[in-house]
């Protein structure tokens, strides 16, 4: 199975909820601005439910957030951001990899070992380059049954960095989306 990214074009008001996500995502990339960037509402094992209202937003916006560092790379890390768009039509994965990761690899994804496919990245901020996957249902059961999420990130053709992320928690902090 591979990953998709989507192809739709978002709405002006859905392109500031996006900004807004995404710069609250790069953000908490940084372990000094992670307090200060959207309030933390759960923790649902090595998840947490955080909210904010981007610029313009009539509302506030919660995601499902877990941000690590590779093993061997101490200043090399990669933010996971969960959501359900505000219609509640989509489901979306947006992975914000560190700068410096080679676009056309893409980023990859191993679910408990076994090669789920690859995302394309769609655009890079200050902060690092974001890749956007709208979940199916499938993958999201696929999510909820496995232990660990290996995000593969390429710097050349031949070097993949991996990233281990925990799964505990994903499927209940997943349901309290709002």
């Amino acid at each position: 199975m591979g990953l998709s990214t989507s192809q739709q074009q978002p709405t002006a008001r859905w392109r500031r909820l996006t900004l807004g996500f995404l710069t609250m995502a790069a953000l908490l990339a940084a372990p000094i601005a992670a307090h200060a960037q959207g309030a933390v509402k759960s923790t649902h094992g090595d998840w947490q439910i955080r909210c904010d209202t981007p610029p313009g937003a009539q509302a506030e916006q919660c995601a499902l957030i877990q941000s690590v560092v590779a093993e061997d790379r101490s200043n090399a890390g990669l933010t996971v951001i969960v959501l359900k768009t505000a219609d509640q039509k989509s489901k979306l994965m947006r992975v914000v990899a560190p700068l410096g990761v080679l676009l056309p690899s893409g980023l990859g994804l191993k679910l408990d070992n076994q090669d789920v496919g690859r995302a394309g990245f769609v655009r890079c901020l200050p902060n690092g380059c974001v890749a956007e996957v709208v979940m199916d249902d499938k993958l999201l059961g696929q999510l909820r049954t496995a232990k660990t999420a290996t995000f593969i990130i390429f710097e050349t053709p031949e070097e993949g960095i991996g990233f281990p992320l925990s799964l505990n928690g994903l499927g209940e902090g997943y349901d309290k989306l709002p």
